[in-house]
């Protein structure tokens, strides 16, 4: 949906993922979308040097966060939560559902 105005799909994804989840990272973001990891390590970095995005290391994973000093936050993070309300409801569900630890195996959902 905001592809045309960022111009690429793959910006779009790494923005929508870490407003749902609050932050992120390169491999668990292409995960989600089923895509190469490239362009996505592409796009947090370009992001990154815009100074939308901060990272942090945590022991050797790189952690994506949107930097709370950048003038227009707000403005994107409107604009992300309205195009994240055009998603189906169930994409939404699933955009949102953050999985910290293992789940024994077998144990209903």
């Amino acid at each position: 949906m905001l592809e045309p105005l960022l111009g690429s799909v793959n910006k779009e994804r790494v923005l929508l993922f870490i407003f749902a989840r609050g932050e992120g990272y390169a491999r668990d973001i292409a995960r989600y979308f089923a895509t190469d990891l490239t362009p996505v390590q592409r796009q947090l970095e370009v992001l990154e040097r815009g100074g939308i995005l901060a990272s942090r290391l945590v022991g050797r994973t790189r952690l994506y966060t949107f930097e709370p000093r950048y003038p227009l936050l707000n403005e994107i993070k409107g604009l992300l939560e309205k195009a994240a309300s055009f998603l189906p409801q169930d994409e939404q569900d699933r955009l949102l559902l953050v999985r910290q630890r293992p789940r024994r195996g077998g144990k209903p959902l």
